[in-house]
């Protein structure tokens, strides 16, 4: 894409595992409502860096104008955020972000929903079993929402509005449920982290493939190709390319690498 692509939340742990891989493939707006220090932008020119928050739709419309695309991630990240904070920074905040990319004749958005938005499917007569390799079951993107706290409530409704400026606007949208993102090694001692485990490498490529796919509305998974899984993963690979290259099997359960002498 040679379009700017602007990246909100851009100072958060999502967007730092993007920028750390993918500053030099893009040319990046990035928005934070703090500053971003100069470490955290890889390069990417202070020129180039809004500070607002994502519900100023003045600062916003500034920021999106020109871009081709936008990677929507800023919002209260907090699964116990409280229902005034989700309202304003999640669910208007996103209103404002994909209503700015329409006006500015954005052609895709990527939107960064959540497991919490159908967390809700891990009942008790399912778990643990359905962290497990050995276990079937499978979530694939068109079961209904089923959030499991407000924050996922937001993120639901953030695919909801997706939809509706898909069908509305024509504007592109892919939102990605995302697992439990660490660098380096899987969440330690953790069954359902393991199986829903979202590598930096893999989380910097998967937003790369929202970026230069094609696509109308879709809901995919954001998780590492684990053994364990219960979020399937095949429509991402489908549809945007998705190649994911690490598997939370590769460590064991106290998350050493399985090949390291130490750990045999």
């Amino acid at each position: 894409m040679d379009d700017p692509v602007l990246l909100t939340g851009a100072g958060g742990r999502v967007g730092q595992a993007i920028l750390s891989r993918l500053a030099d493939e893009y040319d990046w707006r990035l928005l934070d409502r703090e500053p971003i220090p100069e470490e955290r932008r890889h390069g990417v020119p202070e020129s180039a860096s809004f500070v607002a928050d994502v519900t100023d739709d003045a600062a916003v419309a500034d920021a999106v104008a020109g871009c081709g695309a936008v990677i929507h991630l800023a919002g209260d990240p907090r699964p116990d955020a409280p229902w005034d904070s989700v309202l304003a920074n999640n669910i208007d905040g996103t209103q404002t972000v994909f209503s700015a990319a329409v006006d500015a004749g954005v052609e895709k958005v990527a939107f960064a929903s959540s497991n919490h938005a159908v967390g809700a499917y891990e009942t008790d007569e399912r778990t643990p079993e359905m962290y497990r390799a050995d276990d079937d079951y499978r979530l694939d993107g068109e079961e209904l929402p089923r959030p499991s706290n407000l924050y996922g409530v937001s993120k639901a409704s953030g695919e909801t509005l997706g939809r509706y400026y898909h069908d509305h606007a024509d504007l592109d949208v892919v939102c990605v449920r995302i697992g439990n993102l660490t660098e380096g090694h899987p969440p330690r001692e953790y069954e359902r982290g393991q199986a829903m485990w979202l590598s930096h490498r893999d989380c910097a490529h998967l937003f790369d493939r929202c970026l230069a796919a094609d696509y109308g509305y879709e809901i995919v998974y954001g998780i590492s190709d684990n053994d364990r899984k219960y979020y399937s993963i095949e429509r991402a690979k489908e549809v945007l390319g998705y190649d994911p290259q690490d598997n939370s099997a590769e460590y064991t359960f106290e998350g050493e690498p399985k090949n390291d002498p130490a750990t045999e």
